[in-house]
């Protein structure tokens, strides 16, 4: 593989690309970023509203989330490609140029064929900008910044998503479902003529294309999501569509992995598939995406089902988990150098798992103040893991590969949010439909002395059947809130098993107050 050489950047702690008023560039790379990590959610709300608008059905309009997802697993894997035979600079410019054109042509869809049509197209253009904006926060600063510059680029990555739901909410309820597309618009064309301004690009490699790995890891990929993403809706493995689609994404991922142990130009840089660090790190991007994409899509429907809160109200109680995560990734800045990074990780988690564990003691009667305190604890947690993983994945990493990495740690993240979002909403209607069977058991004459329902019921005519009515509304209820709380349990436990995880990782050297120098090639 053709490798790039940043001569000795690293070492005299200068950018590997150096550029004028890089702090501006930083605000325009994290605009960019922004709007994508926030198109990862933001649709989710609007999609019943989706639905009557283009005269699709309960089944079909899916797809436009699904699209989205399946485009950006196909197009992640071939970012450093891309990046390294067309420049980084060109590649940039083009996809958030065309991130910006394709969210427009969303919002103007007139049906659902046009609507799946433009989300691809955006999904596309989503997996470019993610991994390049990573890398260029990285390229535009000296080594003893980098830590500072993912602490920034990092709070967009995070509170992005979870911000999602409650901004298209409110752009749903106060406009139309058109303006979650239509926001990207504001943020995204000043960002692009800055961009165009001011934006450096690496230089332009020579580099071969393993297209059989690629089409292996595509279409592994592209099942795998297709099967986390459909499976609750055809009911897991009692479709032959999920079947299909899982032996298909086993299939072509185990063809993949042998390929690439085998090949001598893999689709990924050896230097990256052999490194202990960055491979760990990889299963923690995994684990973030269970953490912070599937509880960002529990919580929602909770607070609006279960509690009875507005859509904006919801946004404001989901707020203080952002505001958790803008802390701790300052605390974790200062702390570089000071503090074994994994004792970081491992604290970070672990807070992240107590706070899981107390949401399993919540009720369907407590106040807003649990909740705004669990959420601050719990984004405190997740802040806390974030940056010091990154420093340790590309601690040992040449700058040449920055951006194949960017592209996995992103995918690995997308990837855990599909499996989790899949598991916990599968979890969800399962224990939802045992806990109503275990409490109606307890609704007769002999749990209600003096009192027999169905009798009572009989009696009162259309009025009993207002009052068996509202008995099992109060049954249910009570039934999705335990099952919500299984949910809670599980996620809790899955997260506390990777903390140990954490001391398999190896400490970065680096000085204090700063980032690991990047190793020049």
């Amino acid at each position: 593989m053709a490798s790039v050489s940043f001569g000795s950047a690293g070492q005299a702690d200068v950018p590997a690309l150096p550029c004028r008023h890089p702090g501006l560039l930083m605000a325009a790379v994290m605009g960019a970023s922004v709007i994508q990590f926030l198109d990862a959610t933001i649709a989710n709300v609007a999609i019943p509203h989706m639905q009557s608008s283009l005269g699709a059905s309960l089944d079909s309009v899916t797809w436009v989330l699904t699209s989205f997802i399946i485009a950006g697993a196909v197009a992640t894997p071939i970012v450093g490609w891309v990046s390294d035979r067309f420049g980084s600079r060109r590649l940039f410019l083009f996809v958030v140029a065309a991130f910006i054109v394709t969210s427009m042509l969303c919002g103007a869809a007139a049906n659902l064929t046009q609507m799946v049509i433009f989300r691809i197209l955006q999904g596309f253009c989503a997996a470019f900008i993610g991994p390049l904006g990573q890398t260029i926060m990285l390229d535009i600063t000296a080594p003893s910044k980098q830590a500072r510059a993912m602490s920034l680029w990092g709070m967009a990555v995070m509170i992005a998503p979870i911000s999602g739901p409650m901004i298209g909410g409110w752009l749903t309820e106060s406009l139309n479902w058109r303006w979650v597309f239509y926001v990207n618009l504001p943020i995204g064309i000043p960002t692009l003529f800055v961009l165009w301004w001011l934006l450096p690009s690496r230089p332009i490699v020579d580099r071969k294309l393993d297209l059989f790995g690629f089409s292996a890891f595509a279409l592994g990929l592209a099942a795998l999501q297709l099967m986390f993403d459909r499976g609750q809706h055809k009911d897991w493995f009692d479709s032959w569509e999920i079947i299909i689609e899982c032996g298909l994404a086993i299939s072509f991922l185990w063809v993949f992995f042998i390929h690439i142990r085998t090949t001598d130009n893999p689709l990924f840089p050896k230097e990256l598939v052999g490194d202990r660090n960055f491979l760990m790190v990889l299963v923690f991007m995994i684990l973030m995406g269970i953490m912070m994409i599937a509880i960002s899509a529990l919580l929602p429907p909770l607070l609006q089902n279960i509690y009875g809160y507005t859509v904006f109200d919801t946004g404001v109680l989901l707020a203080p988990r952002g505001v958790g995560i803008f802390i701790t990734m300052i605390v974790a800045n200062r702390l570089l150098g000071k503090i074994d990074l994994r004792y970081m990780v491992a604290f970070g988690y672990t807070v992240a798992a107590w706070s899981l564990w107390e949401m399993t003691g919540w009720t369907s009667s407590m106040g807003k103040s649990d909740i705004i305190i669990v959420g601050l604890v719990q984004g405190l947690g997740m802040g806390l893991t974030f940056m010091p993983m990154n420093v340790i994945a590309f601690s040992n990493i040449p700058p040449a590969f920055r951006t194949d990495g960017s592209g996995l740690m992103n995918l690995m993240r997308n990837v855990g949010a599909s499996m989790g979002i899949s598991l916990v909403t599968t979890m969800l209607a399962r224990n939802i439909q045992v806990s109503h069977a275990d409490l109606v058991q307890h609704v007769t004459p002999y749990n209600m002395p003096g009192v027999d329902p169905g009798a009572t019921a009989e009696r009162l005519g259309s009025v009993g059947e207002g009052l068996m009515r509202v008995i099992d509304g109060m049954v249910n209820r009570e039934a999705a809130m335990i099952a919500y709380l299984d949910d809670f349990q599980m996620m809790a436990i899955v997260v506390l098993c990777f903390v140990p995880m954490a001391f398999l990782l190896k400490m970065p050297n680096m000085a204090p107050g700063s980032a690991p120098p990047p190793v020049s090639e």
